[in-house]
Formats: C-alpha cells, sequence, structure tokens
C-alpha cells in the first residue's frame, strides 16, 4: 500500500459554450503562456506538475511563436506573488492556473484579468467566475455522486460511514454536495464525521486515528483521494480493526488502480479523475490563442467507476504516478 502513486485516466473532454467577454488576440501575435500550478506535494499534484512540463516541451517544439512558462508554489500567497512576476517580469498575455486554493487566488487572478491577460482556471474554481474567461476540470459531482452511489449498494443502504475532505476549495465542496446529496436517499446510512485531510497521506493517517479512537464501529470509509486512502488504510492496519468493510479513494491512481484488479479485500473500486487535465487545458488555451480564438466557457473531463470488470482500461503502468 505505501507506494501506491497517482495514475491518469484518461477522459473524453465535453465542451459547454457560453460567450466569453476577453478580447481575443490577434493570430499573428507571439503567445506567452504562464502556468501557475501547486508544488507536487503528493501524488496527483505530482501528476499536474508531470504534465504541464510535458505540455511546455510539446507546444513549444510544435509552436516558435509559443512561450510557456511554469511556476510551482507550495503555498497560496507564493502563487499570488508569482502571478504578479508573470505579468511584470514574464509579460504573459495568457495564463493557465490550477489555483492552490479558491478563496485566497480569486482576486488575484481577477487582477490578472483586468490587464488583458487571457485567463483559463483549471480544476480548484474561483469564488468569483468574472475573474477567468474559461474552465477545464474534472467531473467533481460525479466523483462525489459515484462513490456514494457505490457504497450505498455495498453496504444494502445501511451503516456507519467516516469522511475525509481535501483541502476547502469549490471542487472539495461540489465532491461533498454530490456525495451527501445521494446519501440523503439511505437515511440508514450515517456520516459519523468528516474532516479535513488535505489531500495527503499523512493528514489522512492521523484523522484516521483519530476516528478510529473515537468510533468503535465504521463500516466504510470515502477517502475522497487515493494519496488520503494510503493514510487511510495505513491507520486501519495499525489499528488491527476489521470493522471496516470498504476504503473508497479518487482520481484513478495507477497503484489503487492495480490494486482494484487484483481484488484486494477493502479497496474494491475507484473513480477516475486525471490530472492530465492541466495538459488538456495549457494546449488548448496556447493553441486558441495563436488562432486569436477564444475557449468554450466549460470543459469538463467525465469521471467513471473503476471496478475490477473495467480496471485494465484504466491502468497504465508507464504514467508517473
Amino acid at each position: 500500500m505505501k507506494q501506491i502513486m497517482k495514475a491518469i485516466a484518461a477522459g473524453m473532454l465535453t465542451l459547454g459554450i457560453a460567450t466569453l467577454t476577453t478580447t481575443p488576440a490577434r493570430a499573428d501575435e507571439k503567445v506567452t503562456l504562464g502556468v501557475a500550478i501547486p508544488t507536487a506535494d503528493h501524488g496527483f499534484t505530482g501528476g499536474i506538475v508531470w504534465w504541464a512540463n510535458k505540455a511546455k516541451a510539446d507546444l513549444e517544439k510544435a509552436h516558435p511563436d509559443l512561450k510557456v512558462i511554469v511556476k510551482t508554489a507550495a503555498n497560496a500567497p507564493e502563487q499570488a506573488n508569482q502571478l504578479q512576476d508573470l505579468v511584470t517580469v514574464n509579460k504573459i498575455n495568457a495564463l493557465v492556473i490550477f489555483p492552490y486554493e479558491s478563496a485566497s487566488l480569486t482576486q488575484p487572478v481577477a487582477q490578472v484579468k483586468k490587464k488583458g491577460v487571457y485567463v483559463t482556471v483549471v480544476d480548484r474554481g474561483l469564488t468569483d467566475t468574472s475573474a477567468q474567461d474559461a474552465y477545464v476540470a474534472g467531473d467533481n459531482t460525479a466523483f462525489g455522486k459515484i462513490p456514494a452511489e457505490y457504497l450505498a449498494k455495498a453496504l444494502d443502504g445501511k451503516g456507519d460511514i467516516v469522511a475525509l475532505r481535501g483541502i476547502p476549495t469549490t471542487l472539495d465542496n461540489e465532491r461533498w454536495t454530490a456525495f451527501t446529496g445521494v446519501l440523503k436517499n439511505y437515511p440508514n446510512i450515517k456520516i459519523l464525521d468528516a474532516k479535513y485531510a488535505n489531500w495527503n497521506r499523512d493528514d489522512a493517517f492521523k484523522v484516521m486515528q483519530d476516528y478510529l479512537t473515537r468510533f468503535k464501529h465504521i463500516d466504510a470509509v470515502w477517502a475522497a483521494d487515493d494519496d488520503m486512502a494510503v493514510g487511510v488504510i495505513k491507520a486501519i492496519d495499525q489499528a488491527k480493526r476489521t470493522d471496516i468493510k470498504i476504503v473508497f479513494g479518487g482520481a484513478g491512481s495507477k497503484g489503487m488502480v492495480k490494486i482494484v484488479m487484483d481484488g484486494a479485500p477493502l479497496i474494491k473500486a475507484d473513480v477516475s479523475y486525471s490530472p492530465k487535465f492541466i495538459y488538456d487545458a495549457i494546449k488548448l488555451t496556447a493553441e486558441a490563442r495563436l488562432k486569436g480564438d477564444k475557449l468554450p466557457a466549460t470543459t469538463i473531463i467525465p469521471s467513471v467507476l473503476i471496478t475490477k470488470e473495467n480496471a485494465k482500461e484504466f491502468y497504465f503502468p508507464e504514467s508517473p504516478f
């Protein structure tokens, strides 16, 4: 379990169309595109960094009039400062940002957009969508809905569940709303507690230790992330608890998908959510701006249930996570 890493679950892009107000770049202009993303502090963001740098290499090779500048930040204030540098020092005219946090980055991004920079926000949405031109993300509603439906069926509509949430962001709120929305239809399933564990296996280990101390009986855990699921499993193993029937993670890491393929007792299913969308967002934004075009307001990448029956379709052993 300790070597579980994030994996790539491929998804088709479905585009939602809306009118954008930013003035398109002229097709003859060079594009300097800034990419602002979190540092690789866990498996999923490791994938984000890998795919962002791959996009830079691929796109700069294909387009001589394109320059891509990738910046990684360890926290929200650092990312906000990097946005200022990208505008004032690097003179970007397009930005793709995976916000470290939603609320604290909304105003800094809005300031960038006011300076005429075309802004594509990825995954962790802003609290004010007027600060962006386009949004690219996985299907966060399905990410929360699919595990809830799976757990409700697996538990036969009754049992005690604990949950671990990610970082306070709009996408985490979407997932949580979808998850709890499904379980409202199952009055005999009780959510004992839900705490943030920051999509981090060490934080998840501590949160799960707390749950195991406070709750003498737990039927299932929604870890809401494959890295957090690793920490959860470790805590369960150390406590030698045998009451827990299912741990459900999320994102389709190659390690977790392999476990599903192998038929492990606690990890019976997962849900796809590929960090490749940062590559797609950079490519779509760069190529649109090079042509003087703009993107649809929203691009959503579907999430699907991964089980032993279809796990091979989502297993990419050569991927970085």
